[in-house]
């Protein structure tokens, strides 16, 4: 029997992309929900073999915009308390965060671009070492305080919670590895220009800087997340 992988998108542009192969790889037979989906209030985020958690625009404190954002927490939290796999990536990171009981909030400005990530002792010998001073994709504003009982894995130069883990079992990414050949990315920057333009970022250059380093980044990713899923218990 096959195990099973759920994928919890938040917006439609934010999906598993370059995660699906190593996920495949190691034997997952992989669903999807979206929390737009009127079947979320029902949704099952425990009984899975595996949970992924991905990105979107929204804030976790964004809870009266967003009601499904309390209704996610609190089984993410179930799914925690049981100790099973479980994936965050950006705002799948912050609201592993915000299960555990840490808050969550704007960060000082937005993260956007590719920039390099900086292991800490915790983070070193990890499959994070993957992806060590490599430049990797950032798309966020907000961030997290480090939750009670996890080991900080990662840091940026701007922000400095970047990825924790919990165990073998649990690992929280606040970067995108995932994503450096998918053209979602033409939705991501279509969606961001406000952003773009108080960075003095322009778009056209950040496409060329996707195409350039894109591959590189989602091969070492996908190199980090196949040895995670080598590790689970």
């Amino acid at each position: 029997m096959s195990k099973t992988a759920l994928i919890v998108r938040h917006v439609p542009y934010e999906g598993i992309a370059g995660f699906r192969d190593p996920v495949e790889q190691a034997g997952y037979e992989i669903s999807r929900i979206d929390v737009c989906d009127p079947a979320f209030s029902d949704a099952d985020l425990v009984s899975p073999d595996l949970v992924i958690l991905m990105g979107g625009p929204m804030g976790v404190y964004e809870r009266a915009k967003n009601p499904w954002i309390a209704h996610e927490i609190e089984r993410l939290a179930e799914r925690l308390e049981a100790d099973r796999p479980t994936l965050g990536v950006c705002l799948g990171a912050q609201m592993v965060a915000a299960a555990l009981g840490a808050d969550v909030y704007p960060g000082p400005a937005k993260e956007i671009g590719f920039h390099p990530i900086a292991l800490t002792d915790h983070g070193a010998g990890t499959p994070l070492a993957h992806l060590e001073d490599m430049p990797v994709l950032h798309w966020h504003g907000d961030t997290f305080d480090l939750p009670a009982h996890t080991e900080w894995l990662a840091r940026s130069a701007r922000y400095p919670h970047q990825a924790f883990r919990r165990g073998s079992s649990l690992l929280a990414l606040q970067f995108h590895a995932e994503m450096g050949i998918d053209p979602r990315i033409d939705a991501w920057i279509e969606s961001s220009h406000e952003s773009l333009d108080a960075l003095g970022l322009c778009p056209r250059a950040l496409r060329r800087e996707y195409d350039e380093r894109g591959p590189a980044v989602v091969s070492a990713g996908q190199a980090m997340i196949g040895a995670w899923l080598e590790g689970l218990h």
